[in-house]
């Protein structure tokens, strides 16, 4: 089998996708690589022997030996460069979030339909055990019709990970409920079977906004912005980006289409990172303890009773290899992306579903910051949903 040639734009924190994707001999490898940032370019080329690397990402979309694109660059930029990717005729990844806005998203799904290219978005959290296994728990009927979703995101390295650099900016992400959230709505509406039609969130700067340690603009992030057992309590961090405007804890609820109510609450100042699901039928409940080896899911759906602590049933989250990342879902993202650009086909990511996930965090943040008003998340044109439905095929 001959290696599909790969470009990079960005190689920055989710370089971990492109060092994955790179399989010389094996299905794919990188050729070419795009970054502003001379030190990532470096980096690229130390980590890609041979491989073309510019600082000018046109380089990369028109290089006639590159045969698919991965973008990995900060978000405000994902909508712009992958339509310039999709309108040159050449398959593309994006990582999440599709975009930062919605019109920017059906911009990006309307460029995927006019041109008949190829658009695939890295939703990982797709391919993690702990989701798989609460999904067939609910393909199965384990616990009924799934009536309510409850997810709670404890982001235990929050000031580290969103609060020291773009991240941090709204004019860069419009929001963590869009930015960090997305992984969550995402997999919430696949849980359900359904996507968020209304929003309605509260939530507030609480602790980060106080702390005056901040870089100067135009400094760089310390070489110790992220330290494993560091930098705690909240209030001792230091080196914080110059600009912060986005919230630091926020709490969404959500009703679909299909009748389902949910709720996401996350928080970026705990002192434990923990991500937990909670889904109720009607006829039982299923909740995840842990989301990677040694986790379960626990299903309580044989009676009544006061609280109990072990289910009715037990499932282990199966250990997988995580040499890439997410639980091991890098990889197997990365394997279904190669496979739909040889084959096509559908995937179990799905660009309606980004598209989604992308309107309700996007709604719920303008919710958010009007008072908690509720805000309608709008639909999809038909003609795309089809389209994408049968997996890019006219």
């Amino acid at each position: 089998m001959t290696d599909l040639r790969l470009g990079i734009l960005g190689y920055g924190l989710r370089g971990s996708l492109a060092r994955v994707a790179h399989r010389p001999g094996a299905g794919s490898r990188v050729t070419a690589v795009a970054d502003l940032d001379p030190a990532a370019r470096a980096d690229a080329a130390d980590a890609f022997p041979g491989a073309r690397i510019s600082a000018d990402h046109r380089k990369v979309v028109e290089d006639p030996d590159v045969d698919a694109v991965v973008v990995l660059t900060p978000d405000h930029t994902h909508a712009e460069l992958t339509v310039e990717v999709l309108r040159a005729g050449k398959p593309v990844f994006v990582e999440k979030p599709l975009a930062i806005d919605v019109e920017a998203c059906d911009a990006v799904l309307r460029a995927a339909y006019d041109t008949g290219t190829r658009l695939y978005v890295g939703h990982n959290m797709r391919h993690m055990p702990v989701v798989r296994l609460m999904r067939d728990i609910i393909a199965r009927g384990e616990i009924g019709e799934v009536k309510t979703v409850w997810v709670r995101h404890f982001v235990g390295y929050g000031g580290d990970w969103y609060f020291k650099d773009w991240h941090a900016e709204r004019r860069y992400t419009t929001g963590l409920l869009l930015q960090k959230a997305a992984h969550d709505i995402d997999v919430l509406h696949w849980l359900a079977g359904g996507w968020t039609r209304q929003v309605q969130a509260l939530g507030d700067l609480m602790v980060y906004g106080a702390n005056p340690h901040r870089r100067a603009p135009g400094e760089p992030k310390a070489d110790d912005w992220y330290t494993e057992d560091g930098h705690w309590p909240p209030g001792t961090q230091r080196a914080l980006n110059p600009v912060i405007d986005v919230e630091d804890v926020s709490l969404v609820n959500m009703r679909l289409d299909n009748g389902v109510l949910a709720a996401y609450q996350q928080c970026h100042f705990t002192p434990d990172y923990w991500r937990n699901y909670t889904v109720i039928g009607d006829a039982g409940r299923l909740e995840n303890f842990g989301d990677g080896p040694g986790g379960v899911v626990r299903v309580w759906n044989t009676r009544r009773s006061t609280h109990r602590a072990e289910g009715d049933a037990e499932y282990a989250v199966p250990d997988v290899q995580d040499e890439g990342g997410h639980g091991g879902a890098d990889p197997l993202l990365v394997d279904e992306f190669l496979r739909f650009v040889r084959d096509g086909g559908r995937t179990d990511t799905s660009p309606v579903a980004a598209r989604m996930a992308v309107a309700a965090g996007a709604r719920a943040t303008e919710s958010l910051r009007d008072g908690g008003a509720p805000r309608e998340v709008p639909p999809l044109d038909p003609e795309l949903v089809a389209y994408f439905d049968r997996g890019q095929v006219r």
